[in-house]
């Protein structure tokens, strides 16, 4: 179980942490319906939904599958993702997995976030490592989603977009102004 220590958990469903919330060795259930929660909570209120003023960068994510669009911003200092908002429309599996990128990379070097939206897309092809998940924090809540292959490009549209943005800067720091669309995101056969 990737979440039974030290975990942060904001839902309702939580008082402290998942290890308070779902103790170990509780049925996968437990941790399917907690996993639901996490989801739920991020798309209904997102965190980090709005528009940033003076971002260092702008993307736009298209998945064309489902109709998720998003508006991705992030402000980054010295190599350091400061601020990170988003905007758009989509099914709540893209709406919350992005919100919960954001809290996982915002505070982070740009290497950092880079390591984690790979770590990311390993878990979403299955062959993630366990114990590194909890790097996640929420975002691991959405590791069930590689086996419903209809979602998988909308779980991964926020982290490819930051990859698209990440990749775009000099020599690791972005600080381009721009708008690009990104609509390639892949799924767990060509990933």
């Amino acid at each position: 179980m990737p979440y039974s220590i030290g975990y942060r958990c904001r839902t309702a469903y939580c008082t402290e942490d998942v290890q308070q919330a779902v103790p170990v060795g509780e049925k996968n259930m437990d941790m399917k319906s907690l996993y639901a929660q996490i989801l739920n909570e991020h798309n209904l209120n997102p965190t980090h939904k709005g528009v940033m003023e003076q971002p260092s960068m702008t993307l736009r994510g298209v998945n064309p599958s489902c109709g998720d669009n998003i508006y991705l911003q992030l402000k980054i200092e010295n190599g350091v993702i400061t601020d990170g908002v988003f905007n758009g429309s989509g099914c709540a599996v893209s709406q919350a997995s992005v919100d919960m990128m954001l809290d996982d990379v915002i505070g982070k070097s740009v290497e950092e976030a880079s390591e984690l939206s790979e770590l990311f897309q390993q878990m979403i092809k299955g062959s993630a490592n366990e114990e590194s998940l909890e790097k996640l924090d929420e975002a691991a809540a959405l590791q069930n989603i590689s086996h419903m292959p209809a979602r998988v490009k909308c779980a991964v549209l926020g982290w490819h977009t930051m990859d698209e943005m990440l990749k775009g800067g000099a020599d690791g720091v972005v600080s381009a102004k721009g708008e690009n669309q990104h609509e390639n995101c892949a799924t767990t056969e060509n990933m």
